[in-house]
């Protein structure tokens, strides 16, 4: 999860960066301040121990996370390297003073009255969204990520995994301290939802699919791909595991409209055809997205 990367101050990526962050760190904090932390939802990372922290003490969630963010980034340096550049610092910062500025404004409130799952919900959609806009300028969020990039070095494990772990833990923090087995339940909720956000918000939506087909009469097939879809594909030589037979088999890449046209038309001709759908997250290039566009996007 760790991003390094230098603008020239004051470009145009030095700027959309930032306004990335600042836009990101504002949304995440709403997150907490508005669903989150009246509920004493605890969805992992040093906002979730500030919550607990806030509710036994009343201690600030963003102070919390602050003070907890700036010897985790400074151990990272030391143990990992220079992975976390200057956004990442400025990406806590912002999201500590925008909690605390929501909540001292807001209270304790929830937005949304006597509905935790409901709450859980949307506060884990603008966490990840907001995370999501941090993550696109090349930040990190700091806190767990670091706890679990440290760990990582020491064990054979993958990063993805010690994540939920360092999170999971503090989310049974959360059980242990208020005593209260919804808790938990709500706030990993908040982290699944939070977490297909991210992924969203980095990737975007695609209705796009990728397929392989296999069918002796690929060259009708890859004709009607050219000629009426206007697609180009590749044909990919294979071999039958059973009988050892070549098989031609096409690779294309179309949208929703055009799946549907496509395997109506291999229907007709070959009912025989054995066809591979898979989803495709994202596809570059003629006819889709520009690989130039997908960079410059991501600034």
């Amino acid at each position: 999860m760790a991003f390094v990367s230098k603008e020239k101050i004051f470009s145009r990526r030095w700027f959309v960066s930032y306004s990335l962050i600042l836009l990101g760190s504002f949304i995440l904090a709403a997150g907490f301040v508005f669903f989150i932390t009246p509920y004493k939802i605890v969805p992992g990372g040093v906002y979730g121990i500030g919550i607990v922290l806030y509710h036994l003490w009343g201690v600030p969630v963003g102070l919390t996370g602050l003070a907890l963010n700036i010897p985790l980034t400074l151990l990272g340096i030391k143990i990992l390297g220079p992975r976390f550049g200057i956004k990442t610092v400025v990406g806590f910062i912002l999201a500590s003073v925008f909690i605390d500025l929501l909540a001292y404004y807001w209270g304790d409130m929830p937005l949304v009255e006597d509905d935790a799952l409901l709450s859980s919900i949307f506060g884990g959609v603008l966490i990840g969204f907001g995370l999501g806009l941090i993550f696109k300028s090349r930040a990190t969020s700091g806190g767990s990520d670091i706890i679990a990039m440290i760990a990582a070095k020491y064990t054979r494990m993958p990063l993805g995994q010690l994540l939920i772990i360092v999170d999971s833990i503090i989310v049974l923090f959360g059980l242990v301290a208020f005593g209260d087995w919804r808790i938990p339940l709500y706030s990993w909720i908040v982290i699944f939802v939070t977490g297909k956000v991210i992924d969203i918000t980095m990737e975007g939506v695609s209705y796009e699919k990728t397929l392989f087909i296999i069918s002796d009469k690929y060259e009708e097939i890859s004709q009607k791909i050219l000629h009426d879809l206007k697609r180009g594909g590749t044909i990919l030589e294979g071999k039958g595991m059973y009988n050892k037979a070549e098989k031609k088999i096409l690779f294309v890449n179309v949208n929703r409209r055009e799946l549907a046209i496509l395997t109506d038309y291999v229907n007709q001709i070959d009912p025989g055809a054995f066809l591979t759908v898979i989803e495709a997250s994202e596809i570059l290039g003629h006819g889709f997205k520009s690989l130039e566009r997908k960079v410059s996007e991501e600034v």
